[in-house]
């Protein structure tokens, strides 16, 4: 049964509320007509030129992605930029950003679950720390946590190890450093995001909290699929990762994705 690029955006909608998005996010139908009929739909953390390349060699009318295309506002659109070869190609795109943060199945619940944590639930903190969820594992050791990390999310891990064992676990894909001292106020022994500043690190040591910094790209990653699986259980359509480099690399390390 065919379906049209507003049916995918009102289905967003109702696990991933457009309205709730930060106040300076640019989530939504960022480029296309809502009543296009969607052929086939990829899936991607960014719009790049190579997303939408793949997405032409792919047969794609429709990309769906985490981080928006559009974010601040154009003076002039470009050739050969994401939205120049967007409107060029006639591809819709749908961008779920912190909206999908937020979201009781969105980002954060797909790291936590990539990172095997159990009685994963959200987490209640203040403010957009809700966006953060909370889990429990049984590594205790931070200098394990970290090893474990790296192996699960294919990358290497910046962390300070606090001096107690870890327990309780919270999670917050890509940048989320802000909110290290509300999870230490919630009795949380490890943190895992994508990207710590140093004095957000020296913040950690003062509230004795490991704190680990997994890499933004390899935090929201794990979203991608998640998005993927909610939209081909919901809709008749064909579906496909759009293949993306994580523009940051690593000396002696793989990435996983």
């Amino acid at each position: 049964m065919s379906c049209r690029v507003i049916d995918i955006y009102n289905y967003i909608d109702t696990f991933a509320p457009f309205d709730s998005q930060c106040e300076w996010d640019n989530s939504g139908l960022l480029v296309g007509s809502k009543d296009a009929e969607v052929i086939k739909t990829g899936f991607a953390l960014d719009a790049t030129n190579e997303v939408i390349n793949n997405a032409i060699k792919n047969g794609c009318n429709l990309i769906i992605t985490h981080h928006p295309v559009i974010f601040n506002s154009l003076d002039s659109v470009e050739t050969d930029t994401p939205v120049y070869n967007l409107i060029k190609n006639g591809i819709n795109i749908i961008c779920a950003h912190t909206c999908f943060d937020k979201s009781s199945v969105g980002v954060n619940k797909a790291l936590a679950e990539k990172i095997c944590l159990s009685n994963i639930k959200q987490s209640g903190f203040n403010g957009d720390a809700s966006m953060c969820f909370t889990g429990e594992t049984d590594i205790e050791s931070p200098e394990e946590f970290a090893a474990f990390l790296s192996e699960k999310l294919g990358t290497h891990i910046s962390f300070y190890g606090g001096n107690k064992k870890i327990r309780t676990v919270a999670v917050c894909g890509g940048a989320g450093g802000d909110f290290i001292e509300e999870a230490a106020k919630n009795n949380i022994d490890a943190y895992v995001t994508g990207e710590i500043k140093h004095h957000e690190f020296l913040k950690a040591s003062e509230l004795n909290i490991s704190v680990y910094s997994a890499g933004h790209y390899e935090t929201e990653y794990p979203a991608v699929y998640q998005l993927k699986k909610l939209i081909e259980e919901k809709f008749d359509i064909d579906c496909v990762m759009l293949n993306q480099s994580n523009p940051v690399k690593y000396y002696g390390v793989n990435n996983a994705y």
